[in-house]
């Protein structure tokens, strides 16, 4: 039974999930992304130069995460590090603003973007890592699951507020019908550049609960932050040169490093690719992501469930698979065919197959990572839960640049955005092959 203070706490680190979803849902894949296609003016541009500015910022996170997660993991002080890239989170997503189609510097845009999306990202290590603190090993899968699940709910609703009040659409209007609100400019689309302000603000009030709630556990052995910055590298490289010792944990961290890179590819790339290749607006891109956070958040939850009952390796395999099987059906659809079949002009088949497959990829990739969270905690050292985490935290940021920079190349190479997200499909079979070797209780007895 968990008592009250720990559903507080439980309730606490959930609201981290709601707080910091916008990031991904409304700048990442549906608002802004398809809003620098529509000012580059052309989307396989577009699609490289958002692919080297996320990649490059994937680098800096690969060669900084590895140093802070250990300092935090010696110190025991991860709230700090939650405090430090909030801020970050908190003035690149309002920087965003500053990017209006008379004055567009793509580079500075990107630059802030890139601040705040590595605010976010580094925000997120050290929350993820509190998880085995919340609750007993056997509620980790439902805990994992509902967090998620409440996470896309969060993505959603502010979603539909940018849809319905301030993204505004190729009339001047947004989705049902209104001028933007706050009197906002739609000819210079301030409605549209407001996604920067909103998903700050909306990070800043809804990580109250957080702040409020949550602690670091006193740690015992924990050192000061200096002497954990000291010994933070020796630490480090112990770590890593015993992980390949433990087969399992190994496999493993390799395993979700190919396919939560390949899945963070398809949330990057997709507004910007239905954009470019379907030609769709920013609201058309707005309802493919409702469409995909209501599934996302609904097989999160049910896949907490499973979790619970089976386990997080079945979850994890079934999830990849589909998400593999998506990602090579996304190329075969265009506006001239789809999966081969030649379509008439002004047919919606194009539309619809879009929308289906942005609802398997919002149901699996949801269903996935949380299953991943608890398959850390089962692949840990009990001693050493929160060092693990920091691993697979470090592990997830280790080639976070490889998806983008490696669709930025390929579409640059072939000209081609349909082309250009191949590289997704070969992150995903890597990772499921190498789930072949993962343990489901993390060891390596048979």
């Amino acid at each position: 039974m968990i008592d009250s203070a720990a559903r507080r706490r439980i309730w606490g680190w959930w609201w981290f999930d709601w707080a910091s979803q916008p990031y991904n849902t409304l700048l990442i894949t549906f608002i802004f992304g398809p809003y620098v296609v529509s000012q580059v003016g052309d989307g396989t541009r577009a699609q490289a130069i958002w692919g080297y500015g996320i990649g490059f910022a994937g680098v800096a996170l690969a060669v900084l995460a590895p140093l802070l997660g250990a300092v935090a993991d010696k110190s025991g002080r991860r709230m700090g590090f939650v405090w430090f890239f909030s801020v970050l989170y908190v003035v690149g997503a309002w920087a965003i603003w500053w990017s209006a189609p008379d004055n567009f510097n793509v580079w500075f845009v990107m630059l802030m973007f890139c601040i705040g999306m590595i605010g976010m990202e580094f925000a997120t290590i050290f929350t993820n890592a509190m998880l085995p603190d919340l609750a007993p090993r056997e509620e980790l899968g439902r805990i994992s699951g509902s967090g998620w699940a409440w996470g896309y709910v969060g993505g959603m609703v502010s979603l539909i507020i940018m849809l319905t009040l301030l993204a505004e659409g190729p009339t001047g209007k947004t989705l049902i019908g209104l001028d933007p609100i706050l009197g906002l400019d739609a000819a210079s689309h301030e409605g549209t550049r407001a996604v920067g302000p909103l998903t700050a603000i909306w990070y800043a009030v809804f990580m109250i609960p957080f702040f409020l709630w949550v602690r670091d556990p006193k740690k015992p052995g924990a050192i000061s932050i200096g002497a954990a910055i000291a010994g933070a590298w020796p630490e480090l490289k112990s770590t890593l040169a015993s992980l390949p010792r433990n087969r399992s944990l190994f496999a493993f961290l390799g395993s979700s490093m190919f396919y939560r890179d390949a899945l963070n590819g398809v949330y990057s790339f997709g507004g910007i690719y239905a954009a470019g290749v379907l030609g769709w607006s920013v609201t058309n891109v707005g309802i493919f992501g409702i469409l995909a956070t209501i599934t996302g958040a609904t097989f999160a939850w049910l896949g907490g469930k499973a979790d619970s009952r089976l386990g997080p390796k079945p979850v994890i395999v079934f999830n990849v698979i589909v998400l593999a099987a998506t990602s090579l059906a996304i190329i075969f659809v265009s506006r001239d065919s789809v999966f081969g079949m030649p379509v008439a002009e002004g047919s919606s088949l194009p539309d619809i197959a879009f929308y289906v497959l942005g609802a398997l990829i919002g149901a699996a990739g949801g269903a996935m990572q949380s299953a991943s969270r608890t398959m850390m905690v089962r692949q840990g050292d009990e001693d050493k839960m929160t060092e693990g985490f920091g691993l697979y935290a470090l592990s997830g940021k280790a080639t976070a640049f490889l998806a983008p920079l490696s669709i930025g190349i390929v579409t640059s190479l072939s000209d081609s955005q349909q082309i250009g997200i191949l590289p997704i499909f070969g992150l995903f079979i890597l990772g499921l092959i190498l789930l072949a070797f993962v343990h489901p209780e993390g060891s390596d007895r048979p």
